[in-house]
């Protein structure tokens, strides 16, 4: 059996944002030489999301109105307890909603994504830099 780690690095211009990164884990994977096996794609920040959905704009803008109505960004006295000479308690909120990680088959050299599959990086609390790790392991 063999392993790959890489890390992704993110620092977005904007403080919310979803990066199709599927691209960039098929780069891994080829690098990877791996053919048969598991890839883990996870978020290394607590106010970021790694996910697996559909790559549509609408989509993307809903899921924007839906996370800010259940974790409001402003005010930031909203009775978050975390926001205690912070702001981003939405951010952690809006984590925990998209998840943490992705785990992707691989069947032949390939991810094994569905129908209109893509791997999202979801930024909630950005302009700074963060991380994305991809562990593949397999044979």
């Amino acid at each position: 059996m063999k392993s790959y780690r890489k890390e992704l690095w993110f620092n977005t211009t904007t403080r919310r944002a979803y990066i199709n990164i599927t691209q960039e884990v098929n780069s891994c994977l080829r690098e990877s030489g791996i053919k048969e096996g598991i890839a883990l794609v996870n978020a290394m920040h607590i106010t970021s999301s790694v996910f697996i959905n559909d790559d549509e704009s609408g989509l993307h803008r809903d899921f924007e109105e839906w996370l800010e109505k259940l974790a409001p960004h402003e005010p930031h006295s909203h009775q978050y307890s975390h926001n205690v000479g912070e702001d981003n308690a939405d951010a952690h909120l809006k984590r925990q909603i998209m998840g943490r990680e992705a785990v992707v088959a691989i069947t032949d050299g390939k991810l094994d994504l569905g129908t209109w599959e893509q791997i999202f990086y979801g930024e909630f609390d950005g302009m700074r830099k963060k991380r994305v790790l991809v562990k593949i392991i397999g044979q």
